[in-house]
């Protein structure tokens, strides 16, 4: 890539030792201070009720993360093959080289990452742009490094392609949208560059990303909660970007439930596989962005528009929080109770809200669910329960407080209990089960990509390595990412970094995964430097608000 700097890896400092980490006290990790930044209350830490009545900003450069009760995870966690200290690894500095051969200059100016760089493909497609949710964990790697720029050029540029009209076919899309991706065109012969975006309309199955815009207000606060730098948060332009994505999200309609509608494809699941109507994905994500946001906008002196938006946001917290936390959650006991629902129930007293007919529990899940341990489903919505396991939602359901500390160590508790089926031998699938035969065609329109447990369809994706690491340390159990790190070391450097792997244990390179995928390269290097300094962890996660805590109670007139 034209203007590629070489730059050397800088030095992370250990607090301890990896072998050490099991027995000691993670929460005194978690409050290593970082940069120049004090220990005060942060603004995360304050309740939903407080910030209703006005009170006032303040404490977003403060560093706070705590632990989620629970401490150490039980005897079933599987041992670690190497127990030793943070000495390098080989593929760390493999890791890096990719990673700055992926970057991209705009104008001299480091402004992203390539999504993909395979010479061997016979195909480009959109691999040569950057993607807005690709560059998440790139942008982490490099803050966690000590190198801001090319995340704030990033936020930058993104925000300056929201302002185009978007337009597909002859169909304006709302203001708030962000692009899916967009690329750097180089003249040589002008020695000029341009932007093009894509917003939907190059897209496989031309669908618009709902996520691409909440992705960019949580990498907005990990930025500011890195470098302690609030201008950026604090300009005028992001303010009005982040307002534009939230009141495309928070307008008011037709639906009933404050779950966020969307379509398939709209996210990460890029292609069909009826996730249609409230994935669990979206919701975690639009959760966390609306806690993000909150921690960002300015309360003071910006008129009634932005009074409005953070009520509609506070309000919405507090609904959602309370519809996936009752709605979403599943674990032994509701499985119970679903599998005796009574059907046709009309009025508010109704448990079967949904109408949920308990001849559609799958078989798989009468197996697949422990005793002891919990998940947030995939979808929920009339007359359908997707109880399928989706990897990023539950990841970004812990990392963001959706859900409860006991929700998030039965989470952890199902990955122990099911670790073969999750994790298997390279880390994570991204769904569980894969659908196939009759199902598989009517689902995915006969997808050739989407087949049993490629791709999308029960993949493994080594970079979802680094939301499970976070999620591990958030819930004091980093010995379970430190063996999925383990698993994924034996194999991605071999394998060229691909983009995901096939099969129910994710032993074979995807049949058409691309090598050297950035996001799986960056998705290790956060990994291993999150385990390494817990108090990275502190930039992406988010505490629970004790106010949004529900009382979940079955109704009463529900009876056996």
């Amino acid at each position: 890539m034209d203007g590629t700097k070489q730059m050397g890896l800088r030095n992370v400092s250990s607090t301890c030792s990896i072998s050490e980490m099991d027995d000691f006290d993670l929460s005194r990790l978690l409050d290593k201070p970082r940069l120049n930044i004090e220990r005060q209350r942060s603004f995360d830490e304050r309740s939903l009720s407080e910030l209703s009545i006005g009170l006032a900003r303040g404490g977003l450069d403060n560093y706070e993360c705590t632990n989620s009760p629970g401490g150490r995870s039980g005897f079933d966690t599987p041992a670690s093959s190497t127990r030793n200290s943070f000495e390098p690894h080989p593929m760390v500095a493999d890791a890096w080289e990719a990673l700055r051969k992926s970057m991209v200059y705009f104008r001299g100016q480091p402004v992203g990452t390539l999504a993909a760089i395979d010479h061997a493909a016979e195909e480009v497609l959109n691999y040569d742009q950057i993607f807005v949710r690709d560059f998440v964990p790139s942008a982490l790697a490099f803050l966690m490094n000590g190198e801001p720029e090319i995340v704030k050029n990033f936020l930058l540029k993104t925000l300056h392609l929201q302002g185009w009209e978007k337009r597909i076919d002859r169909f304006k899309l709302g203001d708030g949208v962000m692009p899916a991706s967009f690329k750097v065109l180089h003249d040589p012969i002008r020695k000029t560059d341009t932007l093009m975006a894509d917003f939907g309309e190059s897209a496989i199955g031309r669908v618009a990303p709902v996520d691409s815009g909440f992705w960019w207000i949580i990498l907005l606060r990990a930025y500011t909660k890195s470098t302690g730098d609030h201008s950026l948060a604090d300009s005028p332009d992001c303010q009005k970007g982040m307002r534009l994505i939230l009141t495309l999200c928070l307008s008011e309609g037709f639906d009933t439930f404050p779950t966020l509608l969307c379509a398939d494809g709209c996210s990460m699941v890029d292609r069909r596989m009826g996730i249609y109507g409230y994935p669990i994905e979206i919701q975690a994500l639009f959760f966390m962005a609306l806690r993000s946001a909150l921690s960002m906008l300015k309360q003071e002196g910006e008129g009634r528009e932005c009074k409005e938006c953070i009520e509609k946001i506070v309000k919405r917290l507090h609904a959602l929080s309370y519809h996936m936390r009752l709605y979403f959650w599943l674990d032994f006991q509701n499985l119970n109770d679903i599998y005796r629902y009574k059907t046709e129930e009309y009025s508010h007293t109704a448990v079967n809200k949904f109408n949920v007919i308990p001849d559609s529990i799958p078989e798989w899940l009468f197996d697949f669910m422990p005793t002891r341990g919990g998940y947030f489903i995939g979808n929920v919505s009339p007359a359908r329960m997707d109880f399928r396991w989706f990897a990023l939602g539950n990841c970004v359901a812990i990392l963001s407080s959706l859900a409860t500390p006991e929700q998030s160590n039965a989470i952890m508790d199902l990955i122990e209990a099911r670790w073969d089926e999750l994790v298997g031998d390279m880390p994570l699938k991204i769904c569980y089960p894969a659908i196939e035969g009759h199902e598989w065609r009517i689902v995915t329109g006969c997808d050739p990509k989407n087949t049993r447990w490629s791709y999308h369809n029960g993949g493994s994706w080594p970079v979802l390595l680094w939301l499970l690491t976070a999620a591990c340390i958030k819930t004091g159990r980093p010995q379970i990412a430190r063996r999925a790190i383990d698993l994924a070391e034996t194999r991605l450097l071999k394998d060229s970094w691909p983009e995901y792997y096939d099969g129910k244990l994710g032993r074979f390179i995807g049949k058409q995964a691309r090598k050297y995928q950035t996001w799986s390269v960056a998705g290790y290097l956060v990994a291993k430097m999150m385990l390494e300094d817990p108090s990275h962890l502190g930039m992406i996660s988010l505490e629970e608000d004790k106010q949004m805590k529900p009382v979940l109670k079955r109704s009463t007139s529900w009876t056996c």
